[in-house]
């Protein structure tokens, strides 16, 4: 089977690649990037040569129709996998545009080179369209109930708009043209290669360097925390076994107060940094304005793809984030390729003018 996969340079998207390379051996894998900021070829530095064969990386835009229908021409692709998405809610507010472009415009595009794909193949049972989102759609909660895959739609930034848009999209092109599409809204990933611009990385990384810790308002708005290879195994799940147009909310069954996940790396990264009393990396916490629009609650039911397709989390929060931890301190070389931009010039030398 040969799946292509969008935005596979990134966080999630890496991880992916790299796990179902692991164990799904009959599985062929392009993956489609266009390598902007979070995208890092730095992720596959130390793929395994055994997966070579298997793996075959597209430099190119989801947003290019031209290419697309290049891309498709060429290659019998069995699944599509749509990670490819601007993701940070911060940079949303301040720079909207780019996340219509890539999110919204980018999605229809591939909808579009997809549907005309699975069209002329006339492979209606065998062909599969993923289109991977977040529980952000769903707005906010209060200190009760859950997000169900039948919660209406109510998002709250540009980010969580322009996927609640893409959203509707991949819906659309289910019941109006037949598409074969699937929805998965996840929550709150954590876990190995995520760019440190996000909350965990951006406080291990901070405390290990003994900077502020900037936490947003009182620090209680509360987060479903859910282990990214948790999120791949469900992922996977849904691709063999889900129903098309079906939606499928993934959850990590973990919920945490922002504070609390601050405290518990500082407590985590204090025992493996030997520090003590005045020197507790606790007293680096720096409460600052909190960011427009933020929600106060997630939490997911995941119900359904446990009932229905036999997925549950693998990992405890707690055993997963010491895990996440340990990567970084012993990855600082791609933190630190990350940070200082030494990737990007790799990019530049390698894909400018393709």
């Amino acid at each position: 089977m040969k799946i292509l996969i969008t935005g596979g340079a990134g966080f999630i998207g890496s991880n992916f690649i790299r796990h179902t390379l692991s164990i799904r051996p009959d599985w062929k894998i392009l993956n489609l990037d266009a390598l902007t900021y979070a995208g890092n070829p730095g992720n596959f530095n130390d793929l395994s040569p055994e997966f070579e064969e298997r793996y075959r990386f597209l430099h190119g835009d989801i947003r290019d129709t031209a290419f697309l229908e290049k891309l498709f021409n060429e290659e019998e692709v069995d699944r599509v996998v749509h990670f490819a998405a601007e993701s940070h809610v911060d940079r949303s507010i301040l720079g909207p545009d780019a996340f219509v472009e890539t999110n919204v415009v980018g999605t229809f595009r591939l909808l579009e080179a997809a549907k005309r794909y699975w069209e002329r193949t006339g492979r209606p049972h065998a062909f599969r369209f993923l289109h991977v989102s977040t529980d952000e759609v769903y707005g906010s909660l209060g200190p009760e109930g859950y997000f169900t895959e039948d919660t209406p739609y109510d998002p709250s930034s540009p980010y969580s708009a322009s996927k609640a848009s893409s959203d509707h999209f991949v819906k659309a092109y289910h019941r109006t043209y037949g598409l074969p599409a699937l929805i998965t809204n996840c929550s709150n990933n954590y876990g190995p290669y995520q760019f440190p611009e996000k909350l965990i990385p951006l406080m291990i990384l901070n405390i290990i360097e003994q900077k502020p810790l900037p936490v947003y308002g009182d620090g209680k708005n509360v987060r479903d925390w859910l282990y990214v290879t948790d999120h791949c195994e469900a992922i996977i799940r849904v691709l063999e076994k889900g129903v098309p147009g079906e939606t499928y909310n993934i959850g990590g069954n973990s919920e945490r107060e922002n504070i609390q996940i601050v405290h518990l790396l500082c407590d985590i990264l204090d025992d493996r940094l030997n520090r003590k009393g005045d020197n507790s990396s606790r007293s680096l916490i720096k409460f600052v304005a909190d960011r427009p629009g933020h929600d106060r609650r997630y939490a997911i039911d995941a119900s359904k793809i446990k009932d229905q397709l036999g997925w549950k989390p693998g990992h405890t929060f707690e055993d997963a984030i010491v895990s996440t931890v340990d990567w970084y301190i012993g990855n600082m070389d791609w933190v630190n390729s990350v940070r200082s931009g030494d990737y990007r010039k790799w990019i530049e030398r390698n894909y400018q003018d393709r």
